[in-house]
């Protein structure tokens, strides 16, 4: 049977690129991971672009059918991974940002923040191959929407306590060009070699952490 008319008899109607189902048995948990882990070794060697359903199946010694009852197409595997990703690099924001209790402070947050990040996606190759597709897919666009916005209303909530007198609209206008600025940077550091990378970064962190104390001070 080929993948295609596999697939088609197996789907059902469901929000595009979603899990068909979590599963909370410890079997299914453990092909669940089976599968994520498979299809991130695939993205490592061949890229987001070059993934196969057929490959997950064979390279996991999975079925058709085990593979579709948990993921529909290999986009809802790709979202999957993406946003298991950015938990991640939401903890490390939430993390730094909860130290800030003052300008210099806050400065340091995201530094380290910068760095972490720079860090994450030059050990992460999955990541950063899946990042870079947010370039031309709409729904890992959305994933990526919707991650800079939690970090944008984090960075907000500590804008707000440092600068109670400012309005919301001043304040989160100023996060959300600080969290895109800062991705941009990471995304435009690990494109390079390492070690020119982390050149970028390091400037970056001089150009630009001091701008929110000079435009609120």
């Amino acid at each position: 049977m080929s993948e295609q008319s596999a697939a088609t008899r197996r789907r059902s109607p469901q929000p595009i690129g979603q899990p068909r189902r979590i599963p909370s048995q410890q079997r299914g948990r453990e092909r669940f991971e089976k599968i994520l882990a498979v299809a991130a070794e695939l993205i490592e060697s061949n890229g987001s672009d070059g993934l196969k359903m057929s490959e997950i199946v064979e390279k996991a010694g999975l079925s058709f059918g085990a593979l579709y009852q948990y993921f529909p197409d290999k986009t809802s595997i790709i979202r999957t991974l993406a946003e298991r990703f950015n938990e991640q690099g939401r903890r490390c924001v939430e993390v730094e940002l909860e130290k800030v209790t003052d300008t210099e402070s806050l400065r340091i947050a995201l530094c380290v923040i910068a760095d972490e990040y720079y860090a994450f996606f030059r050990r992460e190759p999955v990541m950063r191959d899946i990042w870079h597709a947010t370039h031309t897919d709409k729904l890992l666009q959305e994933v990526d929407a919707e991650d800079m916005e939690f970090h944008a209303q984090a960075l907000l909530s500590v804008l707000q306590r440092l600068w109670p007198a400012r309005t919301e609209t001043e304040l989160l206008a100023i996060a959300r060009l600080t969290m895109q600025l800062l991705a941009a940077a990471v995304r435009y550091a690990v494109s390079l070699d390492e070690e020119e990378g982390a050149r970028a970064i390091a400037l970056f962190k001089m150009m630009q952490v001091a701008d929110i104390d000079r435009l609120l001070g």
